[in-house]
């Protein structure tokens, strides 16, 4: 299945941006221009569920990392790639890394891991409630001080397009994990709710690269955007 996608740039090397749960390809909206000034061709995806992609409520990580894979031949065959994955979006990811060469794999605040064994109809309506409280603008400003008025307008887009039968049923299966490979990167906020300490200091010892920044919010470039750009100097510091 090909994806939405919102591309940015042009060039040989492709920057590819998959973001988290009840997120968008506009949620990399200051990201994509600064990777287009370093030369990169950005291509932001929307997974199944979100944004303008099609919906598919029978969809698994597998089946996910399959779409972004058939999107990037369609879009860039045989481009060198390199990627950012943002929790949900990391795991697919790790996923997409296990069947075509990633260049750099960078995974921010995730342990690209879901767990199974979900009731699909009532996660679905978890979602729900969540995705409702996220279509308003000023509720998002609330409850994150630190979003600009053009991220809380996207995020509420993405919340007014978002399926929750599609992202329900990623957790209906088996569990899901996917182990970042050594030389990969892991961006994560320090202290994190989604890859503790332990979890961190043994990827480490696998040799993924961590990276961590202080007091960031789980979306971390919305929070502290300039540290997000400093712990990242493979993409952003102009070469």
């Amino acid at each position: 299945m090909l994806l939405n996608a919102i591309e940015t740039g042009s060039g040989d090397r492709v920057a590819l941006l998959l973001h988290g749960m009840m997120g968008s390809a506009e949620s990399w909206w200051r990201i994509a221009p600064l990777l287009a000034d370093n030369g990169f061709r950005v291509i932001a995806l929307d997974l199944p569920g979100h944004g303008l992609s099609p919906r598919d409520e029978r969809c698994t990580v597998a089946s996910v990392a399959d779409d972004v894979v058939e999107t990037l031949a369609a879009r860039a065959p045989g481009a060198r790639i390199q990627a950012i994955g943002h929790s949900y979006g990391g795991t697919v990811l790790a996923a997409v890394a296990e069947r075509m060469p990633i260049e750099r794999a960078v995974f921010v605040d995730t342990t690209c891991a879901f767990e199974g064994g979900e009731d699909h109809a009532a996660l679905a309506a978890r979602y729900e409630a969540d995705r409702l409280k996220r279509t308003d603008p000023a509720w998002l400003l609330a409850s994150r001080p630190f979003y600009s008025e053009t991220d809380a307008r996207n995020e509420a887009c993405a919340a007014e397009r978002f399926d929750p039968m599609t992202a329900a049923s990623i957790s209906t299966g088996d569990d899901v994990a996917h182990e970042p490979a050594p030389g990969s990167i892991l961006v994560r906020a320090r202290p994190s709710s989604f890859v503790p300490d332990e979890t961190a200091e043994r990827l480490a010892a696998r040799g993924v690269d961590v990276r961590d920044i202080p007091g960031a919010a789980h979306s971390v470039w919305y929070s502290h955007f300039e540290e997000f750009r400093a712990a990242l100097p493979e993409f952003f510091v102009l070469s």
